[in-house]
């Protein structure tokens, strides 16, 4: 490029900083003179910024400490977890990679995070408070985003403890969420438990079950039979049934005898002879009824139940005995099928409980260090930095905005940078201009 090109861009820079205020002591003057302006656009900011300050919602946070189990099997049960919720937590690889840590010998912090952050506790908070409604979100997702935002988790990296901080406008709130967030997490712990206690409880749970309504079964047919039977105890009916027929037949024997003595002396027709013929009688009814017959019993049932025969139908306190071998055998299969599931019911009683317990040693429980408290004193904003930095804010753009106009002002008409500002500017407001008046005649 030629010299004679070259002149008036060399004299326009040459006037342009022989007149604009380069010097800190030149463009304090300025501003010294410009004062007035300032003061009052620094009370604007200052009063804005207080009021901003003001209008903010206050924010509070609860912080709650943690210390992850370190128990036999948590690890696999982490993983379960893990697996069962790699929608909400990551990818595969991410998880192969997570649980590379864990066998590789690191602790398990970052797995209790990642189940802290997945999407089944933060979905547990937000059904539990409703949070699309305290969030103002239409969808869950977005929810959960705003969940995610207001909720702080870290881990010391040398003692393995995770801070939960989480924030919200209540201050009871927000510590109910921090309480929440364990909650969830022992929850979610307890469901994905893969152990094999929690099989076996599950297990000898439902067989418990089963067997106990076997066992009312069993009770309710034993008692029906004997009901229906007369059947209290066989063995003991029996025995006391043999003594009184053999008590009874001996009364018979003695009243037989002395009839035949009576009729002797007295003759058919005395009344000592009718008397005794009559108790005769009697005890021969008694003996027959005692004795019963030995026809077959009409089966009813399973159960061994008769019709016919029925002491109950009859009136009877007893069975017969000639009907008691009869009425043992579905008597001893009834008590012994009794007897079997009550033994059961006991055993497997047993088995649950132990069970149980196991299942609680091996699922891990998270141990609470610091548990969230209700904060006291607002965590956000900080009204007095916001209204300081705000007017600070101001203030220098508006010294900027003075300095850069004077030296526009000072700038030569000819310099080219001017010029093409100039130009620009007015390009611009032509087409503001133009988007303005079309939309005037649209409406």
């Amino acid at each position: 490029m030629s010299e004679s090109v070259m002149t008036p861009y060399v004299e326009s820079a040459a006037k342009l900083a022989a007149s604009a205020p380069t010097d800190w002591p030149s463009r304090a003057r300025l501003l010294w003179q410009s004062r007035r302006t300032l003061a009052r656009v620094t009370a604007v900011a200052l009063v804005a910024s207080l009021t901003i300050a003001f209008l903010i919602p206050k924010r509070y946070k609860s912080i709650a400490s943690i210390m992850p189990p370190d128990q036999q099997g948590s690890g696999a049960m982490l993983l379960a977890a893990l697996a069962g919720h790699s929608g909400s937590l990551g990818s595969l690889g991410s998880l192969g990679s997570i649980a590379g840590g864990l066998l590789g010998g690191h602790t398990s912090t970052a797995l209790y995070e990642s189940l802290l952050e997945s999407g089944t506790v933060r979905g547990g908070l937000i059904d539990r408070f409703d949070l699309q409604k305290v969030y103002r979100s239409r969808y869950r997702f977005t929810a959960a985003k705003h969940l995610a935002n207001m909720t702080k988790i870290t881990d010391d990296k040398k003692s393995g403890v995770i801070t939960i901080a989480v924030q919200d406008s209540d201050p009871v709130r927000a510590r109910d969420m921090a309480q929440a967030y364990l909650d969830e997490l022992n929850n979610l712990l307890t469901r994905t438990s893969s152990s094999s206690a929690r099989q076996e409880r599950i297990f000898i749970e439902s067989r418990l079950h089963s067997v106990g309504a076997d066992l009312e079964q069993a009770q309710l047919e034993l008692s029906e039979f004997s009901s229906r039977n007369s059947t209290i105890d066989i063995k003991e009916q029996t025995r006391g049934l043999v003594e009184a027929g053999a008590r009874v037949q001996g009364e018979l024997l003695v009243e037989q005898s002395g009839l035949q003595s009576l009729r002797q002396i007295y003759g058919d027709g005395n009344v000592r002879v009718r008397e005794t013929e009559a108790r005769i009688a009697s005890l021969q009814r008694d003996l027959q009824k005692m004795t019963g017959t030995s026809a077959p019993l009409t089966i009813g049932d399973a159960t061994g139940s008769h019709a016919s025969t029925n002491p109950s139908d009859q009136g009877e306190l007893y069975p017969p005995l000639r009907q008691l071998p009869r009425l043992a055998v579905p008597y001893a299969n009834l008590y012994r099928r009794v007897r079997v599931q009550e033994a059961v019911f006991e055993l497997l009683t047993q088995q649950y409980e132990l069970a149980r317990i196991e299942e609680a040693k091996i699922i891990p429980v998270v141990s609470v260090i610091d548990p969230p408290g209700i904060p006291e004193k607002k965590y956000f904003p900080p009204r007095l930095l916001l209204t300081l930095l705000g007017t600070f804010l101001a203030f220098a753009a508006t010294s900027a905005m003075i300095v850069v106009r004077e030296h526009w002002r000072a700038a030569d008409s000819r310099d080219p940078r001017k010029e093409l500002a100039i130009e620009v500017l007015s390009w611009i407001r032509k087409r503001l201009f133009r988007v303005s008046r079309q939309g005037h005649v649209a409406e």
